[in-house]
């Protein structure tokens, strides 16, 4: 199928790993231009070619936006994937008031700076695409991750509200709610599983597995092509909605 992305430019957040690569690459096999923004420039710079720019920075920072906006400037961008890694594994109790500070800034705060930076373009062009990579917890809670539960939430409701705000304008804004897929941020969850229930590594991953219904993790490449589709002129009929990729853990009907 040909989504009609040839030659059109995104900007990745959080290319080099997990989600954030598997849509790069599957953005670039439709013959896209990517601005790929991660932390590590040697891992940037292995998958840079000729339809790749490179930012190497922390998306969260805004120094890095406001670079990335220079990078930006004098081009249509198309789209965003809006991406980053999450605050780490932790319950209620063993979490301090820093950790919440610290979660508002490293899932919440950057997204709404980073739209704001590159909302204006997008409404002047009659045209973008905002996709938001979150947790199928906005759902669902998952255990041990009260502080990703809680702000993404945050980014649910944002998305949504700002979505109805710029109706009518071509720009979409969509949020994707994974579940356990094969990621290095699941790989952290799993560790904090093992150590919580004194099991090992594997036999935290298995207990995982086995709660899923269809029986198995997801894989990344897969949920690129929902994500790719979403950043393409084919949904222009789809906004503030909310997608859970969870192998079908999730209970509830809506």
């Amino acid at each position: 199928m040909d989504l009609g992305i040839k030659n059109k430019t995104y900007i990745v957040c959080g290319a080099t790993s997990g989600f954030g690569n598997a849509i790069a690459m599957q953005l670039l096999k439709e013959e896209a231009n990517v601005i790929a923004v991660a932390r590590n420039e040697e891992k940037l710079k292995m998958i840079q070619h000729s339809n790749v720019e490179i930012l190497a920075g922390d998306i969260t920072r805004s120094s890095t936006m406001e670079e990335l906006l220079k990078i930006a400037s004098g081009r249509k961008v198309d789209g965003i994937l809006v991406n980053a890694s999450g605050p780490p594994a932790k319950t209620f109790e063993e979490t301090v008031m820093q950790d919440w500070d610290e979660a508002y800034r490293s899932l919440l705060r950057w997204k709404v700076e980073l739209t704001k930076l590159f909302l204006p373009a997008f409404l002047e062009n009659n045209y973008g695409r905002f996709v938001y990579i979150e947790s199928s917890a906005v759902k669902q809670p998952i255990d041990n991750l009260i502080l990703s539960t809680s702000l993404r939430l945050s980014v649910v409701g944002f998305v949504k509200s700002l979505s109805q705000e710029v109706s009518g304008k071509g720009v979409t804004f969509n949020v994707l709610a994974p579940g356990y897929h094969f990621t290095p941020a699941v790989d952290r969850l799993i560790v904090k599983k093992a150590e919580k229930e004194k099991i090992s590594v594997n036999e935290a991953r298995s207990s995982i597995e086995k709660g899923i219904p269809v029986g198995h993790a997801g894989r990344a490449e897969y949920f690129a092509t929902l994500a790719v589709w979403l950043l393409s002129p084919m949904a222009e009929y789809v906004t503030g909605q909310v997608y859970a990729v969870d192998g079908g853990t999730i209970k509830s009907i809506l």
